[in-house]
């Protein structure tokens, strides 16, 4: 057995349970880890360098911890007890009110004399040190243990009866994940005395395999030999990471050996799941008949997948195959039975799929469309039906404003008005995920193009973070309608995302819509474009719906702003741009640029302080005030004069590179201004008592705060 110090040991600790909910276990076991590796640490139980070691399979979460103590050292404690004016009376003696707080505490009379004063806030207080005995270990496992179980992120609670080791057996029950059986917790070669968890008490003996362990119990020697032991004589390997990475290395063995370059499909959430469904691995080859690849594979792989926990094996070019690898919980000397059993099993499924396919093919997508009218999508906004109708007007009108021609035209209504139409054919019934995949395959069936048929799969994109935009132009557009329509409506009727709430995924949706704008260089403007999505709904939005259309646009810049910023933009940079709320998203990237250039001036500081004073001035003046104009006959001041004759010269070019859209060269044109208006700030009073001096400097001052405020509002970049 491994011992770090002659002070310290390690410590295995084990809850052996029923088979845990799969697609949570990676998460309860590292969280049972951490959480006891953190208790027992802020108790003085663990050394400096403890490490931990997390376990977790189908029926058990353990930990191992090395360098533990046996007690923790003793802590010195000052503790506050009262301030100097309630403990002591006027003669310095204590108090009836200090002696009982002493009381409390396990002190007598006597330690009055060596109480401490020290200024605590405002007043003086008396402090009282004493020494805390450190905790023995099986107190403090008993504590961090409770904890660790308390604070497991359990998906649904399941209570169950104790029969044994309680008041009432058959009557006296508890609340856990799943019925615990056993509980293990070894401080070297010894067990923990008196430690107990969910009507367990504490031993050495643990279960491995169902039905393949060598031995039962398994008898655990010491701290250190639980996953040797575990694999040896239980036949279990206890770790995820390493059933994991066995499982991995199993599936890439069995498609090399069926050579001809198939592979497995990834995916990650399988492998974890399947990784939580099984104790020792064990990869075998199946298939099935050729004659269901007809179906398209999305439909037979999400079937392998979701239903029977399958890895499709996909050739060189990504085409589905007729064989697919299983992940067994058993290792029989002749697997034909285990294959045999998963290939039967597989069979009922794919001849599902292929009985929707073929049911769903006699029907038009065009003749669906009637059907969309019967699907309730929110009962304050109608149905699917009258859902496309609008998708169908916010589409023609992005078209128009995109200056589609005649066909492209064409294709984005027809695609509008199709999309949906999938959500009530039998395979996206059975198979939500498949909505818009198959809508594809449908429109290709009934012969539709591919313009069209790629709108109807694409026009969900982009569905994730890192997801691929639609294909083509006539995509983006179903794609940009669908995605406002969703947005609109729910913005219109007050149904807002709150917290991390969000049924309708509208931040996903905002970021979707944002994505396309920027990264497909649309000339499109922001606000016209939400104003004709608003315009779709007639009369079904009752509310105030001026208001919602700028808590929309609000939104919208909002999930801008967070995406700029997670982008690596800075907050002075984004705010700076997003300011002046542009409308046009595409050029914001362009605009970033060229604020991250200015900003690197060395007139960047001055000018951005600057302007931040002239926004001020200005904003007090009040807009009634002053108006961008300026008299030459009111310039009285040389300085006021040297910055109209540098504002008449810079402004001009900064406003003709603007309209260039050389947003760089525009804002780096401006460090002209900094030596005027520095000068002019030092050397003239612009709130002059003359009314006409001071509406002139203010004109001067507007006239120089357009121009400096085309690109980005430079006053977010003061200090």
């Amino acid at each position: 057995m491994t011992t770090t110090t002659a002070s310290t040991q390690n410590l295995l600790v084990e809850l052996f349970v029923e088979e845990l909910p799969p697609k949570a276990l990676n998460k309860l076991g590292n969280a049972f880890a951490s959480v006891l590796f953190d208790q027992l640490a802020a108790q003085g139980l663990t050394a400096a360098g403890a490490k931990l070691t997390a376990y977790a399979s189908p029926r058990r979460l353990a930990v191992h911890i090395t360098q533990v103590a046996a007690r923790a050292e003793d802590k010195a404690v000052s503790q506050k007890l009262m301030p100097v004016s309630v403990g002591l009376d006027a003669a310095g003696n204590a108090t009836p009110a200090l002696l009982k707080r002493l009381g409390a505490l396990g002190a007598g009379p006597e330690a009055v004399a060596g109480l401490k004063r020290a200024v605590d806030g405002k007043a003086e207080a008396l402090f009282y040190d004493s020494m805390v005995a450190g905790a023995a270990l099986a107190d403090g496992l008993q504590k961090a243990l409770a904890e660790a179980i308390a604070k497991l992120p359990i998906p649904k609670v399941m209570s169950y009866q104790l029969e044994t080791g309680c008041e009432l057996p058959g009557w006296s029950s508890v609340s856990f994940v799943r019925p615990a059986h056993g509980l293990v917790a070894l401080y070297g070669n010894d067990v923990v005395p008196g430690v107990t968890a969910l009507g367990l008490t504490a031993g050495r003996n643990t279960h491995g395999h169902r039905f393949e362990a060598r031995v039962d119990p398994v008898v655990l020697a010491n701290a250190d030999s639980y996953a040797s032991q575990l694999r040896e004589e239980g036949a279990v390997i206890a770790s995820f990471a390493e059933r994991k990475a066995e499982i991995t290395r199993q599936l890439a063995a069995a498609a090399a050996k069926i050579g001809g370059g198939v592979q497995a499909i990834e995916d990650d959430a399988l492998l974890d799941e399947v990784t939580a469904l099984v104790e020792r691995p064990n990869v075998l080859t199946c298939a099935f008949e050729t004659e269901f690849l007809a179906v398209p594979q999305e439909c037979l792989i999400l079937t392998m997948k979701a239903n029977q926990k399958y890895f499709p094996l996909l050739d060189a070019q990504g085409k589905l195959t007729h064989q697919f690898l299983v992940v067994s919980n058993i290792a029989p000397a002749d697997a034909s039975a285990v294959i045999g059993g998963n290939e039967r099993v597989v069979r009922p499924r794919l001849a599902d799929a292929k009985f929707f396919f073929d049911q769903d093919r006699k029907k038009t997508l065009a003749s669906r469309v009637e059907g969309l009218g019967k699907v309730v999508y929110h009962n304050k906004l109608g149905t699917q039906g009258e859902r496309v109708q609008r998708v169908r007007a916010i589409a023609a009108a992005i078209a128009q404003q995109l200056k589609f021609d005649a066909t492209q035209l064409q294709q984005v209504d027809q695609a509008a008005q199709l999309a949906k139409t999938d959500l009530v054919t039998d395979m996206v019934g059975e198979f939500p995920e498949l909505q818009g995949t198959m809508g594809r395959y449908y429109a290709l069936n009934d012969g539709l193009s591919e313009t069209v048929a790629d709108a109807i799969e694409d026009h969900y994109k982009p569905r994730f973070a890192g997801d691929s935009l639609p294909r083509n132009s006539v995509g983006v557009v179903s794609a940009l309608a669908d995605k406002l329509e969703t947005l609109v409506g729910m913005f219109g009727i007050g149904n807002l995302p709150t917290g991390d709430k969000d049924p309708f995924a509208l931040r996903r949706h905002a970021l979707g819509v944002l994505r396309m704008l920027t990264e497909q260089e649309l000339a499109l403007e922001l606000a016209p474009l939400v104003a004709a999505a608003f315009a779709a709904f007639g009369d079904k939005l009752t509310g105030d719906v001026a208001a919602a259309q700028q808590a929309l646009l609000a939104f919208i810049y909002d999930r801008l702003a967070g995406s700029l910023r997670e982008q690596g933009y800075s907050a002075q940079e984004v705010d700076a741009v997003l300011a002046l709320q542009p409308q046009r998203l595409a050029e914001v990237p362009k605009r970033l640029a060229a604020v991250r250039a200015f900003a690197a001036l060395p007139e960047a500081a001055a000018l951005a302080a600057a302007n931040k004073r002239i926004g001020n001035i200005l904003k007090k003046a009040g807009d009634t005030e002053a108006d961008a104009h300026v008299s030459e006959v009111l310039l009285l001041e040389p300085a006021e004069k040297a910055l109209f004759a540098a504002t008449q010269n810079i402004a001009p070019q900064a406003h003709a590179l603007f309209a260039k859209g050389d947003y760089t060269a525009s804002l780096q044109a401006l460090a002209a201004l900094r030596a005027p208006v520095d000068a002019f700030f030092d050397g003239v009073m612009v709130n002059a008592e003359q009314l006409d001096l001071r509406l002139n400097r203010q004109g001067l001052l507007k006239v120089l705060h357009q121009a400096m405020n085309q690109v980005a509002d430079l006053s977010k970049l003061a200090a």
